[in-house]
This record gives C-alpha cells, structure tokens and sequence, in this order.
C-alpha cells in the first residue's frame, strides 16, 4: 500500500492511497467461491453452480462490497501509519480500480489541530466565600411559604405578587405566531415566567379590564419572522387573586415533607442545603474564571467539521426548547451564524480541556461521577429510576463524565493558579443576576450546561 499526505489548506489533508489489485482480486475470488457453493441458479445443482457463472452473474456486486471494506480499512490503516488524528469524516473519491487493476482513491479530511494550551502560569483567580446566615435561611423559608400560598379572588386592581388569570392574543403586523395566544392563563405578578414587561403591565388592573400590551423580541430571537419586531397583545383580565400564604410552623414544616424536628429541623436542612450550594456556586465561579481565562488565552484553528457539528447540536437543543415552551414542533432552520460564536468557544474549550487531560494523565474520579450522579437524581422523584437510566443510556453516562473530568481539569488549574479570596453575600454567589457582569456570566454558564 503507497500513501501520500498533501495539505491543502490550514487543517485540510489530501492523503492519496494505492492498494494493489492483489487484495482486491484474492478476497472477491474468496467471495465467489463460496458463493458458488451456496447459490441457488435454475439450470444448476446446489453447489455446482460453475464459478465463470457466479462470477458473472454476482462479480460486479461482490467486488462493490469489497471496494467498499477495503477502502475503510486501508483508510485506517494510513492513517495510522501517517499518524495522523482526522476530525470529522473524509470525502473519498475512488481513482482507479472500481473495475479492475489496483485500488486508487483519495480521502479529503480535516486533521486535529496541535495544542499547546498557554496561559496556565498566568492565571489569577478569584475565590468567593459566602458564610450562610440566619438571614439567608428566614429568605428561604419565606419563598418556601409564597410558593405555598393559596390564591384567593379579591376585587381590588392586581399588585405584586398578585396572581392574575387573562386571555391574551398576540400579532405582529396584524399576524399571529406560535404561542401567541392563551386562555385562562395565570401570571403571577413579579414571578419572571411572563416578560417583566407583560407582568408589569398588569399592575392596576382589575377583573373585566382590558388592555394592549406590547413586547419588542430581541433581534436574536430564534424565529426570524418574528425576531427584532414589537408584538402587541390584547390582553383581557378575567380574574384577580391574592396569595394567602400558611402560617411558619411544624405543620408547614411536615407538609414540606420534614417529618421530625418540626421547624426547627427545617431550618437545619436549608442551612445544610444552603452550604451545599454554596459550594457548588464557589466551584462554578471558579470553573467560569478557568474557562474564561483559558479561552483567552489560546486562539486556536478549529477544524470546520467540529464546528458544524456543534452549530448543529445547538441547532437541534433550541429547537427542543422552543418546543417546550409552544407545545409544537417547529421544523424550519435556525440559521447557523446565530450559533456560530458560542459553537467556536465550546468546540476551542473542548480541545483544550483533552489537551490538559492528555498532558497531566488526568483520569475519570469514578467515585466523584458515582456521587454526582446521586445528587443529581435526588432532585427527582424517583431517583433510583434516574440512576438507572443513566447507567443503562452510554450517551447520557458519557456526557456526565465529560462533565465531571471538566471539574477535575478546573481542580488541576485551581491548583496552580494564584488565588485571591473574595468575601461576598451568599445571595450574590447564588445569583449571578445580580452581579455588574452578569451577562457574560449567565452565557458562559449556558454553554457548560449544553454541553
């Protein structure tokens, strides 16, 4: 076998392969002869079926066959040989030998680049610490009571915290579009589940009264016939309720599901679940400062494959979202660039994250992915069915494993980056809202959870 590798351009390779026409005539004549002794042909005995016969009634089929395996497993085979790390599937143009003679194809692929990842010595972060107070525990219990207040009809106009129940329809230029419409819909004043300007247009408003409410959708909404217009909505309100929220003792504190300790055993579990997630907001400051930080530092040339195939699963998870929240299917494409940017910086931290795995022999903490997996499942209902849909699903498993050597690879960087601690409140470490850069903080947590 003769193997040539040409570059073409930036990560592109031309590698041409020439197979001589031995390995393709001794496997096809192999093929026909046992095909001679199973065949059935009219006119012949089983297995007397004269092999000129097989051969020119099946040759061309079986020699198609073998062409094909052949050329997958000398594709392998020079690449091995080339050392060379393809990242995406190759286009292969058969040369010479699709009748007879030797085999001569050429395979177009994009390589892996090489990384060297710079910026490890210069890395300087910022760690927050966050004491969990009294305080923080009584917030948590007053939104555990607003979460379990009973909604009451009252004829006063709507206020905040209201919970107002409205028939809307919705245009722009005069035609409706997915979701645009409702019934019967509850918007509770001040919750974030409408646009703050729908929920706020609600204020002073009472049963019986109606009104239009615009909303202006960002020009890099998803659907594009909408996207960067103002929809007006006529909005009717039906019905205004006030919360009544229960009373803070042991009966909401067994209702809750705290079944001994009464409220002061509740109180104890918010604390611990509190620092819990404490840590986990610490670790996920610090894995955004690394990743920032890493991204920065090393441009890379990323192979056009992996891109495409990121802008396609980001493609394909926001039309999953969409179609939560319409209840439809909507199958027209979301245009590439829109994913574009954040499909190059996944694809950039990805091969940067395998290159410090490879170079520090950094291996999979088994009993760190055994302990993430059962917390992630105790949010459920039924965590052990989750646990086994995990274990049972290889796609689903591998893609918390990657989750969990990311955190190991930030764990390594922690390790020989300069530290600075940072005192901070701990309803500021759990929301990154409320942090002056909160946008890229809320983008950069976006792309790691997609991942």
């Amino acid at each position: 076998m003769q193997v040539t590798v040409e570059t073409t351009e930036g990560l592109e390779r031309r590698m041409s392969v020439q197979v001589p026409a031995a390995r393709l005539d001794d496997e096809v004549r192999s093929r026909l002869q046992n095909l001679a002794r199973t065949v059935r042909l009219d006119g012949f005995r089983p297995g007397k079926v004269p092999l000129k016969v097989v051969e020119k009634r099946y040759g061309g089929q079986v020699r198609n066959e073998v062409l094909s395996e052949v050329v997958q497993q000398t594709y392998g085979e020079a690449l091995q040989e080339q050392a060379l790390n393809p990242a995406g599937a190759p286009q292969v143009e058969v040369k010479q030998g699709l009748v007879e003679g030797d085999l001569q194809y050429e395979a177009v692929f994009e390589v892996m680049p090489d990384i060297e990842v710079q910026g490890i010595d210069s890395m300087t972060l910022e760690r927050p610490l966050a004491e969990v107070t009294a305080a923080d525990v009584d917030r948590v219990l007053e939104d555990l009571r607003k979460q379990r207040a009973e909604y009451e009809p009252v004829e006063r106009a709507a206020d905040e915290g209201d919970r107002v129940i409205v028939d809307f329809e919705g245009a722009v230029d005069g035609e409706d579009f997915p979701g645009s419409s409702g019934e019967d819909q509850p918007v509770t004043i001040g919750s974030g589940t409408m646009p703050p300007e729908f929920e706020n247009a609600l204020k002073g408003l009472k049963a019986g009264d109606e009104k239009d409410i615009e909303y202006s959708f960002g020009e890099d909404f998803p659907t594009q016939e909408i996207a960067g217009k103002t929809a007006v909505f006529k909005t009717r309100v039906k019905e205004v309720r006030e919360p009544r929220p229960p009373e803070l003792n042991d009966e909401l504190a067994a209702a809750i599901g705290v079944q001994e300790g009464g409220l002061q055993g509740l109180r104890d579990l918010i604390q611990k679940n509190l620092e819990s997630e404490s840590a986990r907001a610490t670790q996920a400051r610090l894995k955004e400062q690394v990743t920032e930080h890493l991204v920065q530092s090393n441009e890379l040339t990323l192979p056009k494959a992996l891109v495409d195939s990121e802008i396609e699963a980001l493609q394909q998870q926001m039309k999953q979202r969409l179609q939560q929240q319409t209840g439809a299917a909507d199958d027209r494409d979301l245009p590439a660039e829109i994913f574009e940017g954040q499909a190059r910086r996944r694809v950039t931290l990805g091969l940067i994250m395998n290159r410090l795995i490879a170079d520090n022999d950094i291996r999979l903490d088994h009993e760190r992915l055994s302990q993430r997996l059962r917390e992630m499942a105790s949010g459920y209902e039924k965590p052990e069915e989750v646990i086994k849909q995990y274990t049972q699903n290889r796609q689903l498993m591998q893609a918390l494993e990657i989750n969990v050597l990311e955190d190991q690879v930030v764990d390594w960087a922690v390790e020989q980056a300069k530290i600075t601690d940072v005192s901070m409140e701990l309803e500021d470490l759990l929301n990154p809202s409320r942090r002056p850069d909160s946008d890229a903080a809320t983008d950069e947590a976006g792309s790691e959870d997609d991942k």
